[in-house]
């Protein structure tokens, strides 16, 4: 119920990266560890969307085409290369505000802060309402991440074997769930969940 409106509350709509894995749209999500440009492809496979990539200039490793024509068409990828840090975020909520492109990805140096992510939400829900489309913003950052304020975190890491690609996937914080995790392969040009188990994430994630 809309404390506000005593209207009932809608469900939030998703995006989903594999069978029971899903993402609220119109709200900026952390994807950390050392796979977390994997993961940002596997998420944006599942769209035919165009994706504006904000990437900071002086970072000298850049997406490799041969391998993200494993996810994806690298034509619908549009990169921005910003020169300074504090760039960076305006980039990404400038054009969430805008609401003319619905995956939205930055790469940032370190976690931003509460405001900024504040700032990240309202712009994406403005922009999905003037552009009447569904906004997904994708903070990726380094190490375990940190970013204050966020709907989720995501932690991915290659559990790779001999013949078969594997990731370790973790929601180490989410608004509306709990931490949980899954063993992820990509097969058939999509994600698929595999029963294999994985670890117990209690106490190790920390609330915010």
């Amino acid at each position: 119920m809309n404390a506000l409106t005593r209207k009932p509350l809608k469900p939030a709509s998703t995006h989903q990266i594999a069978q029971g894995i899903t993402l609220p749209y119109d709200r900026a999500h952390e994807l950390c560890g050392p796979s977390r440009r994997s993961l940002a492809l596997m998420i944006a496979s599942r769209s035919d969307a165009p994706i504006l990539w904000i990437k900071p200039d002086w970072h000298p490793d850049d997406l490799n085409p041969q391998g993200v024509v494993r996810f994806l068409d690298p034509g619908r990828i549009t990169f921005v290369r910003p020169k300074r840090a504090e760039d960076i975020l305006w980039c990404m909520e400038e054009t969430l505000r805008a609401g003319c492109v619905p995956l939205v990805v930055a790469e940032c140096d370190s976690p931003p802060a509460l405001t900024p992510i504040r700032r990240l939400h309202l712009a994406a829900q403005s922009g999905a309402e003037l552009g009447k489309i569904k906004i997904l913003p994708l903070l990726l950052t380094p190490g375990d991440g940190g970013a204050q304020g966020i709907e989720t975190r995501w932690h991915m890491a290659p559990r790779h074997t001999k013949g078969q690609s594997r990731w370790l996937l973790q929601r180490r914080r989410a608004r509306m769930a709990p931490p949980a995790a899954w063993a992820l392969g990509w097969e058939e040009k999509q994600a698929q969940v595999y029963p294999e188990t994985a670890p117990d994430l209690g106490s190790d994630i920390a609330a915010e």
